[in-house]
């Protein structure tokens, strides 16, 4: 076999590796806009007092353990963000975006967006403002300038 004849059988196989992935990502896309579309209709607005948050993993979180098994086995050991908050009289162990609970303050009442167990925004903060991370500050501060820029 000639040099030619491998190469060719190697950009064939990268083509149907590439092909692959390319049906799978639209696949999975497309069921994450779902999940997302179905998270906006379930959304309400809630207060509570956060008592906790802790990155931890799933199967050490205390959540139900309907939740835990609905869970990819491969999911189960990456920690994710844990909220322990007080919603009326019950403490509830609960799931935060990311970005939530990266500014999500600790012993302060708050009125969040809530889908299920799984938080998913802050409206406001009793007793003072939601802080930004210094990603969010600069995103903030880069909006202000093209604001400025469009002004001029």
């Amino acid at each position: 076999m000639n040099a030619w004849g491998i190469v060719a059988i190697v950009l064939g196989v990268i083509l149907v590796i590439l092909g692959v992935l390319y049906f799978v990502g639209r696949r999975m896309q497309r069921r994450q806009g779902e999940a997302q579309q179905q998270m906006e209709a379930n959304k309400m607005v809630t207060s509570m007092l956060i008592i906790d948050k802790k990155m931890m993993k799933i199967t050490e979180s205390g959540l139900p353990q309907l939740a835990i098994d609905s869970t990819p086995k491969y999911l189960r050991w990456k920690k994710v963000p844990i909220v322990k908050a007080k919603v009326g009289p019950k403490v509830m162990t609960l799931v935060a975006d990311q970005e939530v609970f990266d500014i999500m303050p600790v012993k302060k009442e708050v009125k969040v967006e809530i889908s299920g167990m799984y938080i998913t925004g802050i409206k406001s903060v009793r007793g003072g403002s939601v802080e930004l991370t210094k990603k969010q500050q600069k995103e903030k501060e880069k909006a202000a300038k093209a604001a400025k820029k469009e002004k001029k």
